[in-house]
């Protein structure tokens, strides 16, 4: 993920809690603590939601000290096998310039188009995918910010559709060749937390959303081609 995920845990952390990347190791061995903000006492708990919150808090803070420790390369792999089919791997990340070796084996993915666009169907399309990475994304920040701030989510999902023109892709004049369009659709219930709060983190998780960023503002890319 990315350098800004998680909504600040009740004065937990005190200024490094509005930037914060969950991290893959153990940083600066800290302790969880108890904060109180206003006239409510919070207790941040071992887990919430499946996250580790006193890891998240000893993470914030690490990351607070050395924001060097917030800087991360990802990467992905795809081999063309034929058609419109491309098998693609994503494995080690390096993580404040360090290779990271957590992962056993790399993740192994199939993309493909459906036959209307001359494909087979042996896995979705790369907008589908980023269609994907998308709801990924929301749900992510959203359990761990809710975690947090001590919200308990008992249901959760996210539904994402994009409205795509293929004729610039196939070289003919139209709209631009991404998307024209994106909606993004959470369900999610929770029985400690009232609709304005779940309404608040929703905005919340849509700023600090990294896929969202990519999806929204321009993002440099290069592209090189090695003749092999």
């Amino acid at each position: 993920m990315s350098a800004r995920a998680l909504l600040r845990t009740v004065d937990a952390v005190d200024a490094h809690a509005e930037r914060l990347m969950p991290s893959t190791r153990t940083l600066n061995g800290r302790r969880a603590r108890r904060t109180e903000e206003s006239n409510v006492t919070e207790t941040i708990t071992a887990s919430t939601n499946g996250i580790d919150v006193p890891r998240l808090v000893e993470t914030i803070e690490a990351i607070g000290d050395d924001p060097a420790l917030g800087s991360f390369t990802f990467r992905a792999r795809s081999a063309w096998q034929q058609g419109t089919y491309n098998i693609g791997q994503i494995g080690t990340f390096t993580h404040a310039g360090n290779e990271d070796a957590s992962r056993a084996a790399s993740f192994v993915l199939h993309g493909d188009e459906p036959p209307v666009l001359l494909g087979e169907n042996k896995g979705p399309n790369a907008v589908e995918l980023i269609l994907q990475a998308l709801a990924f994304c929301y749900a992510v920040g959203f359990a761990a910010n809710a975690a947090a701030k001590g919200i308990e989510i008992e249901h959760m999902e996210y539904e994402v559709e994009g409205d795509l023109d293929v004729r610039a892709f196939l070289g003919m004049d139209g709209p631009r060749a991404g998307f024209a369009r994106i909606r993004a659709t959470g369900r999610v219930s929770s029985p400690n937390a009232s609709r304005e709060q779940l309404e608040e983190l929703c905005r919340y998780v849509q700023e600090t959303s990294p896929v969202r960023d990519c999806l929204v503002d321009p993002v440099p890319v290069e592209t090189t081609l090695e003749v092999v």
